[in-house]
């Protein structure tokens, strides 16, 4: 008789293998959620953790926001630098300068070129050490703003739980409503999820344009969506079952 084979170990639940988009698409709950209004004019801040993390959960909303008299605020918090830590083909420090390229130029799709960026260089992966300075900093960018909007602070990745954290932290002294986008939640969750909020969940729907605008920033970053060599640390960190997640007519927050 045979050994039957040992079960794969993830350390956490982004590496193990994700939800098929095919169940999210066929979950019968997308109706039931509320939808959110955008703003249509003011100021809105919106706080990513690394390049692409503001178009993965919120860039289809960027393209409505930026058909309107709102005036966006990009915070990047980290320069995404680890997202390949042992490639021997980019360097940590070519990243930095390919994922701020890449940043302005999915901008540039969403219709938000002018938009303005804030990059703050903090250490990838080390949100967490730094979120009391990131609070003290977001708070006079957010006072008088409209809208913050960061990633879900149950996102299971800790540099994203992070930057909710700080955001709600330095909106709720300055009284601005504070939304949450999920990135991986998609990935690691399944419809009807108990370890999801869904009371707290709202949908902004997409028109056509939207999507389309949003399909097209994300194809801006090649660096995170396409192997940067055949080599397995060269891998796409976004395959494409992960971007049909963030292709589809809707987009949440969490309020």
């Amino acid at each position: 008789m045979s050994t039957p084979p040992a079960e794969e170990h993830f350390d956490n639940a982004i590496q193990a293998p994700g939800t098929d988009e095919r169940l999210w698409q066929a979950w019968s709950g997308w109706d039931r959620l509320p939808e959110a209004t955008l703003p249509r004019s003011g100021r809105v801040v919106v706080v990513a953790a690394h390049p692409d993390d503001e178009v993965l959960g919120f860039g289809g909303s960027l393209a409505l926001l930026a058909e309107s008299a709102v005036e966006v605020t990009l915070v990047i918090l980290t320069d995404g630098e680890g997202s390949h830590p042992h490639s021997r083909r980019v360097t940590p420090e070519e990243l930095v300068h390919i994922r701020a390229q890449e940043t302005r130029a999915a901008l540039t799709e969403l219709g938000i070129a002018h938009a303005r960026v804030a990059r703050w260089g903090i250490p990838d992966t080390q949100v967490a050490a730094h979120e009391d300075q990131i609070v003290t900093r977001l708070l006079p960018l957010v006072t008088g703003a409209d809208l913050v909007v960061a990633p879900w602070t149950g996102d299971l990745h800790g540099d994203h739980e992070a930057a909710g954290r700080a955001a709600l932290a330095a909106a709720r002294p300055a009284a601005v409503p504070c939304w949450l986008y999920p990135v991986w939640m998609w990935h690691w969750a399944q419809p009807e999820d108990p370890g999801v909020p869904w009371h707290s969940v709202s949908r902004i729907e997409l028109p056509g344009r939207a999507r389309s605008r949003k399909r097209a920033a994300i194809a801006r970053y090649v660096s995170q969506i396409r192997p940067l060599g055949p080599d397995p640390e060269d891998s796409a960190i976004l395959p494409p079952e992960e971007i049909a997640h963030h292709t589809r007519e809707r987009e949440v927050v969490f309020r």
